[in-house]
């Protein structure tokens, strides 16, 4: 098995080759032979932070964990991967013209901004990571391009490297000609792009989306760190031990900003890869974003939960691509598609999948149209109504039900996705209906023996109304570590969104339409790289709150957004809100931290001096009564509230002198007093803290969380906004 030991921050006076010694010399001392260490050792972190990555027994685990030196020893885990028209609907751009008040203006389009991705890769070739028009590499950047015969590079692309040896350590070795950072998938050029790709005009798919793809940050450099890989049957796609070498690198490198769309379950700080090597970035400076997760509507279902990274849900825009399913008893069912249309009008006939079993197949299967449970013969010619859902994807129910001789495909929501549409470029005509309109299509086809209908083409409508709401895939709090820190922190943009993609399969599309939350993901990234860009100064903490504090809680009907079954979405759906990039770049005022905050974090959750110095790599001693409701969070969570609890917080000026004045919407049954109510700052980096205080007032029984909101509002221009939340004991 494969592990990463972790030893904390790096002693600054030892060189790279030095602390690599170390590592042979102390795993020596534990298996012995030298040849024994040179086949266990995977990886030395030596760079950023002091570890390795190691193939231990279980024994041997427990010897290094035990050690003084060792902070702790970490199980390698697996983590699975997890636009056109996206930045108009965040008002960076209306109609594809950019405004002088546009944050794209302000910050020069994020130029000379470097952003990391760690995915599976870049495709090189497309447009979107074209260098024309960039000058010279940034000076401070130190890296390059792995393999740069496989994939080069440019003045826009400035790194691409691979890491596979702990995937291999856990899975068995991969074919030599995958040692390069070229993207076979597809997944990291979109990511990539979306954050920092290019102007490219005339980008469509299958004539449908036509317009201009670019990224948050459109003349950001962009680096991309391939840490995915091919499935194997014993799982697997992202390992840890290589996703955090690549956090080692990137930091190195020179990196403004790091995205990364993967994931896995949850884990305490000190036991997760990603949260210890993401704090390493943050601790430089550097703004690290995580997608949430694919597992919603489930509660408790958000991963990446580190309070120093931004962790982002998913939500949809005001653009669909409408393809209706017409029936013959006339009536019109409104779905989803990006797909070609059928070869000739008129009627088809339609089949159940359920009705269309192999003899020897599962009802079940059948109904989930899965591979090998459906007999050609019944299908043939037919539109095939599928049910979404059972670990298969929607494009993959495509494929069975084109090999099975289909005309076309209907995908009909299972009742947890709700009214959440996905638009697919699906290998035959195909459309994608809500549950509502599913239940309304079984009720027909029970209802006569001959069942006809047609699908529309595909055609796309802006304006869509109500928008944005929360995708109902998009993982939910609350946060399963720390029930204290609301997760997620933000939602964007991540249905139905249009970016690069590899051209290494057919058929070949050189861009494509994906949804979930590694779509989010890299929105965020983006706009954190143009407020990088035009506030060189703020701290990764600065860049969050403001991000946080600024966000959208309504739709684009006035009311507030809400989840895939059209019930109000709450902060454990959709965090702080949408994200308004424009409001973003002035917040007014900011909930900051520093490393200290974070570490006087990780006291509140039992870890000892000892460890924490390991961890911060200079002196440090835990306060006493320190308390995480204190925690400097721009969102306040109070769980399982007994009694009367007070919470503080501290607010840094960022804007002009000011005098603000707290505004409380009460969750339901809570009274709220915030002492003082009134906040004068006399000038820019001026700090202010307050007091709120929280108790069940009598009102109402409380049985689950409450939610409410803070307003720190100057009545003009600015509007400090934070989500509470509370649950009783």
């Amino acid at each position: 098995m494969s592990y990463i030991v972790y030893l904390g921050g790096i002693n600054q006076e030892l060189e790279a080759s030095q602390i690599k010694d170390s590592h042979f010399e102390f795993l020596g001392s534990i298996l012995g032979r030298k040849e024994r260490v040179d086949e266990a050792l995977i990886y030395s972190y030596n760079k950023q932070f002091n570890g390795f990555a190691a193939l231990l027994d279980e024994e041997d685990a427990a010897k290094l964990a035990e050690h003084p030196d060792v902070v702790t020893v970490i199980h390698n885990k697996g983590r699975k991967l997890h636009t056109t028209h996206s930045w108009d609907f965040l008002k960076l751009e209306k109609n594809e013209v950019i405004g002088s008040s546009s944050l794209w203006t302000k910050a020069k389009f994020g130029e000379n901004i470097i952003i990391a991705n760690l995915d599976t890769g870049v495709w090189h070739e497309s447009k979107s990571f074209n260098d024309y028009g960039y000058g010279p590499i940034p000076s401070k950047w130190k890296g390059g391009c792995e393999n740069e015969t496989l994939v080069p590079c440019n003045n826009k692309l400035i790194g691409a490297k691979y890491y596979n040896k702990g995937f291999q350590a856990r899975y068995g070795k991969l074919n030599s000609s995958m040692n390069t950072a070229h993207d076979h998938e597809g997944h990291g050029s979109h990511t990539l792009s979306t954050a920092g790709g290019n102007f490219v005009p005339g980008v469509s798919i299958n004539g449908l989306g036509t317009g201009t793809a670019k990224g948050g940050s459109p003349r950001a450099r962009v680096a991309a760190y391939k840490v995915c890989w091919p499935p194997t049957l014993l799982g697997g796609q992202c390992d840890d031990a290589d996703i955090v070498k690549a956090f080692e690198s990137a930091i190195h490198d020179g990196v403004d900003v790091i995205s990364i769309s993967l994931g896995g379950p949850p884990a305490e700080y000190m036991n997760d890869g990603l949260a210890i090597a993401s704090f390493h970035a943050v601790k430089k400076g550097i703004t690290v974003v995580f997608s949430a997760g694919n597992d919603g509507p489930t509660p408790g279902s958000v991963t990446n939960l580190a309070p120093w990274a931004i962790t982002v849900g998913a939500s949809t825009t005001d653009r669909e691509f409408q393809s209706f399913l017409d029936l013959a008893n006339e009536l019109n069912l409104k779905g989803l598609s990006m797909s070609k249309p059928l070869p000739h009008s008129g009627f088809y006939p339609l089949i159940n999948a359920a009705n269309a079993k192999a003899e020897n197949g599962s009802m079940i299967n059948a109904t989930l149209c899965a591979e090998g449970a459906l007999d050609p013969k019944k299908v043939e010619g037919k539109i095939l109504v599928c049910l979404r859902g059972g670990n298969m994807g929607r494009v993959e129910k495509g494929v069975v039900a084109a090999s099975a001789g289909a005309a076309g495909m209907i995908l009909c929501n299972a009742e947890a996705d709700g009214n959440e549409l996905i638009a697919d470029p699906h290998v035959l005509p195909a459309t994608h209906i809500t549950y509502a309109d599913g239940l309304r299509l079984f009720t027909y086809l029970n209802s006569t023996n001959e069942p006809l209908g047609y699908i529309t083409q595909p055609e796309t409508a802006l304006n869509i109304k109500p928008a944005p709401f929360m995708a109902g895939f998009s993982s939910r709090g609350p946060n399963t570590i720390t029930p204290e820190i609301l997760k997620p922190d933000i939602t964007a943009p991540g249905v139905n969104i249009i970016a690069a993609y590899s051209e290494n399969e057919e058929p070949v599309l050189p861009y494509n339409i994906l949804s979930g939350t590694s779509m989010s993901c890299p929105h965020v990234a983006g706009v954190v790289g143009l407020l990088k860009s035009i506030h060189p100064d703020w701290s990764p903490a600065a860049i969050k709150s403001a991000i946080m504090t600024t966000a959208n809680i309504k739709d684009n009907n006035g009311n507030p957004m809400l989840d895939e079954n059209k019930n109000e979405a709450n902060p454990f759906s959709r965090g702080a809100g949408d994200i308004d990039p424009n409001r973003a770049m002035n917040p007014g005022l900011v909930y900051d931290s520093t490393v200290n905050d974070y570490l006087d974090f990780l006291c509140t959750r039992g870890y000892n001096n000892t460890i924490i110095q390991k961890f911060s790599d200079h002196p440090y001693q835990c306060l006493e009564n320190n308390s995480i409701l204190d925690f400097n969070y721009p969102s306040i969570t109070v769980h399982k509230l007994n009694g009367t609890v007070t919470v503080t917080r501290r607010l840094t000026n960022v804007g002009p002198p000011g005098i603000y004045t707290v505004g409380v919407k009460s969750p339901a049954g809570i009274s709220v007093d915030v002492k003082p109510n009134i906040l004068a700052f006399g000038k820019k980096g001026e700090v202010q803290k307050f007091e709120l205080t929280m108790k069940a007032d009598g009102t109402s029984v409380i049985r689950d969380y409450v939610f409410g909101e803070l307003i720190w509002s100057n009545g003009k221009h600015y509007h400090v906004k934070s989500p509470i939340v509370v649950s009783v004991a």
